[in-house]
């Protein structure tokens, strides 16, 4: 069963728990969450996000699921998404009007990173990190993840969807998942709310999208920086055209690209697979 989309101020078909978290962080989110789709499940929020977006939906239209059958990562991977277990959430970005800095995916997939994680510590105490490009990581474990997905025509960007997941509880991951996920609650040892994690994301987001929008990230970034002690100083490897290549971590360019070192010279990794040695 599904809801309606709503403007929050008419909410009624929400958990009240998010009625009253989106009430509470009205002043700070802007229009993130002002207008939401909460369903019980659904293949994918990014797939159901954008559907919106094609249609119309404003920027901060937000889709929450509470399972998701057919939830992705980065380069097609599984999300682990199983009713209840965790949040698992998508916001429709938009380009200005007027230009103003380029809206990258990659460059909203970090900001969306110092969000996420910055909630998680807003919200629980657990000092979480982030691992480029787009995982949220207690350790060596995973705890969120964060995919971005854009739609143009041509040169000319429509939107962007911004999904992102945190595991909140816990639960009987598949063997594979297992060993390399973790949770709030097995974190923590007790629970975390829910609604209130989504909201400081979105009062996050709005901050990170008014950054973006005055062309104000250098902070941001610096911010990404110090939450992810692996982009600097960490031995990687990643295949590039002329075969593997292995180097070390050396920072962020602005456009969200990774700078590793290799052979004395810097080069910049945007896109594929990263192995952490």
């Amino acid at each position: 069963m599904t809801s309606d989309l709503f403007d929050i101020t008419a909410a009624a078909q929400l958990p009240p728990d998010l009625v009253d978290a989106l009430a509470r962080s009205r002043a700070e989110r802007g229009v993130f969450g002002e207008r939401v789709l909460h369903v019980f499940e659904t293949g994918s929020t990014n797939d159901l996000a954008a559907r919106l977006a094609a249609g119309g939906a404003a920027e901060g239209t937000t889709v929450v699921a509470e399972a998701q059958s057919a939830g992705r990562g980065r380069l097609g991977r599984s999300w682990f998404s199983p009713p209840g277990a965790g949040l698992y959430a998508s916001v429709v970005i938009r380009p200005d009007a007027d230009g103003g800095r380029p809206l990258l995916p990659s460059l909203v997939t970090l900001l969306a990173g110092v969000a996420l994680v910055d909630a998680v510590r807003e919200t629980s105490g657990l000092l979480s990190q982030i691992k480029w490009p787009n995982d949220v990581v207690v350790g060596r474990r995973k705890l969120g993840g964060i995919l971005a997905e854009a739609s143009a025509q041509g040169s000319t960007l429509d939107w962007v969807v911004l999904g992102f997941g945190i595991n909140v509880c816990e639960t009987a991951y598949p063997r594979d998942v297992a060993v390399r996920a973790t949770s709030l609650e097995a974190e923590l040892g007790r629970t975390v709310d829910r609604a209130w994690l989504l909201v400081r994301v979105l009062v996050n987001l709005a901050g990170a999208r008014d950054a973006l929008r005055r062309d104000q990230v250098t902070g941001s970034l610096d911010r990404w920086l110090a939450l992810s002690p692996s982009a600097r100083g960490a031995d990687v490897e990643w295949r590039a055209r002329d075969g593997v290549r292995r180097g070390r971590t050396a920072g962020l360019d602005d456009d969200g690209a990774l700078r590793v070192e290799t052979g004395g010279r810097i080069e910049r990794v945007i896109a594929g697979e990263i192995m952490w040695l």
